[in-house]
């Protein structure tokens, strides 16, 4: 009940830029899983830039690093090149 209370004062007074974050998450969450990973990579990069405890940092920058291999992935699957273009066209008839 007392954080229902916090959370509605900081409701009158304007979002914190964690809420806003957490917010770009849930956000991002029901878009689609790029944008979800997109928002995840910067949520992580953020924490990282503000400074998080020693024992944090190794883990939190493996996460960011696999995030990023995982948007990169998801992009190089919606790319299309000639070849792909090429071998999908169906022939023509004669």
């Amino acid at each position: 009940m007392a954080g229902q209370v916090v959370r509605m004062s900081e409701r009158k007074r304007g979002k914190s830029s964690k809420d806003e974050a957490v917010q770009s998450v849930r956000g991002a969450a029901a878009q689609s899983q790029r944008d979800l990973l997109v928002a995840l990579r910067d949520k992580i990069a953020g924490e990282i830039d503000r400074g998080v405890p020693a024992r944090d940092l190794a883990s939190l920058s493996r996460r960011l690093l696999e995030i990023a291999e995982q948007i990169e992935a998801l992009d190089a699957e919606c790319e299309v090149d000639d070849v792909s273009d090429a071998a999908t066209t169906p022939d023509e008839s004669w």
